[in-house]
Parts: structure tokens; C-alpha cells; sequence
């Protein structure tokens, strides 16, 4: 018998709740996480919606990085994480028995806050997903991938002509829109990024932003970021996250400029962090 996949439902394809909302794209419903006997995140109900950008803010330590990595199960390879509730992926729990768990990390993708291209070629980098997953037959196929996933990255005019070079051979803002470029390649539908502009200087924050924007178009981007300037910058929704709960979630306008939570606005107003 197969193993069950969540499937891939056409972009045209949105789901709407009653009344008319649109449902969200990732909702985690009571999700609580224990690293061995210790909760690292409390009772969290968020829901992500489609093709736009949603924030994780509040301090170190917090449990931003353990809930997006829950969100394509990248906890399950941390011995004693234990998870309870739900996480669903256009309505589908994420976590029911039999999930391809490969699966669904093609349709929801990652970038790291370190910049962690392959030891190959900038070529290869891009195609490695595309031909492990069988997205292309033949290597015009996967030729087109590579160039229309660069040129979504907004790096092909930069490397067009040493597709071949290594890809460590880039500078680090590069190699971070590379690794957006090998994300992508997959076609997912969700994008994590876990504070993809840390390690990066301020001009290579700017072009990643500036990115991140232009995929907000068609992809639904969650993003962990220590930065309130860049999350009042890049988002349209924001949750804050305190202690492992979550505080306050909305309309990013609202968090910052009228947050309803004591801690919220401890944090915003930089009282606390």
C-alpha cells in the first residue's frame, strides 16, 4: 500500500470558511511541544493565511524556531521532542499517522539563518530537489527549473555565466538567495525562513527583503526574525511569541502600533528582550 501524502491542491484552489473567509494555508490548533519532560511551547493556536507574510517575534528563547519547525516537522529528528496537538496543511494534519514526511517538505520548503548551499555547483545546488523528487525527465527540463528558480531569486543575472563554480564561491548574501533558489525549485507552497538575514550586512538584507516581497505573491512565507524593524518591514501579519505561549497575534500594523498585551508592548517599545 502507498504511504498516504497530503495532497497538492491547484494554487486557483482556495478553500473558504463559512461566511466567506478564506481559510488559512497552515493552522496549528493546541500545539504543544516537550523537549523530554520540558514544554518549550504551550497550547498555540495560529493561523497562517495564503500567499502573504507572516511574522514570529519576542525574544531568545522564546519558541519561535521550535513552532516553524514544526510546521514541517523538522523537530522529528530531535531526540525526546515530543509534540501534541495539531498542525494542518490546507486542512490536512501534518502529523497523522502514515504522513510522507519527505512529501510534505517539498511543499513546504526552508531557509536557514546560515546561508548552507551543498558542496556542489550553483547548477546542481538548484537541481538537486527537482531530480531526487522526479520533477524533471529530461535535462532541458531541469535546465529551465534551474534558470526560471535563479531568476525567482533574483540571482541569475549575477551568475548566469559560472553555473558551474561552486556555490560556497558566492558571497553570503548570494548564497543565502541561492538557498531560496534550491528552496523554490521544488515548488512549494510555503517558505520558512529562520532569521534569513542574521548572518547577511545590510545590503544583503535589503535584496533578500526585497525578495521576500516579490514571493510573497505566490507563496505563503513564514519568517522568524529578531528584528522589529524588518517584520514592520516585510510582513502583514505578526505573532509574539513570550515564555513559549503566544502572546498576541494580528494585522502587523496593529501589533506594533497598538498591541493589546502588556508583554506585546513591553517588547515593541523595547522594555523587554
Amino acid at each position: 500500500m502507498p504511504t498516504p501524502a497530503i495532497g497538492k491542491s491547484p494554487q486557483s484552489n482556495v478553500h473558504v470558511l463559512d461566511g466567506g473567509q478564506a481559510a488559512p494555508k497552515i493552522s496549528a490548533e493546541n500545539l504543544t511541544v516537550f523537549y523530554g519532560d520540558k514544554p518549550a511551547l504551550h497550547d498555540v493556536n495560529l493561523n497562517i493565511g495564503r500567499n502573504g507574510v507572516t511574522a514570529l517575534i519576542g525574544p531568545s528563547g522564546c519558541g519561535k524556531s521550535t513552532f516553524i519547525r514544526c510546521l514541517n516537522r523538522m523537530n522529528d529528528v530531535i531526540p525526546g521532542c515530543r509534540i501534541e496537538g495539531q498542525v494542518k496543511l490546507d486542512g490536512e494534519d501534518i502529523y497523522a499517522p502514515g504522513q510522507d514526511v519527505v512529501h510534505l517538505r517539498t511543499r513546504i520548503g526552508m531557509v536557514f539563518q546560515k546561508p548552507n548551499p551543498f558542496p556542489k555547483s550553483i547548477y546542481d545546488n538548484v537541481a538537486y530537489g527537482p531530480k531526487i523528487h522526479g520533477l524533471c525527465e529530461t535535462g532541458d527540463e531541469r535546465d529551465a527549473i534551474v534558470l526560471r528558480s535563479l531568476d525567482r531569486a533574483g540571482l541569475l543575472d549575477e551568475v548566469r555565466d559560472r553555473l558551474r563554480s561552486p556555490g560556497t564561491s558566492l558571497s553570503g548574501g548570494q548564497q543565502q538567495r541561492l538557498c531560496i533558489a534550491r528552496a523554490i525549485a521544488v515548488e512549494p507552497d510555503v517558505i520558512l525562513m529562520d532569521e534569513p538575514c542574521s548572518a547577511l550586512d545590510p545590503i544583503a538584507t535589503a535584496r533578500i527583503e526585497e525578495l521576500i516581497a516579490e514571493l510573497k505573491e505566490q507563496y505563503t512565507i513564514v519568517m522568524v526574525t529578531h528584528s522589529m524593524q524588518q517584520a514592520a518591514r516585510v510582513s502583514q501579519k505578526t505573532a509574539y511569541f513570550h515564555l513559549g505561549r503566544l502572546v498576541e497575534q494580528g494585522d502587523t500594523e496593529t501589533v506594533f502600533g497598538d498591541p493589546q498585551d502588556e508583554r506585546t508592548r513591553d517588547y515593541v517599545m523595547g522594555r523587554i528582550g
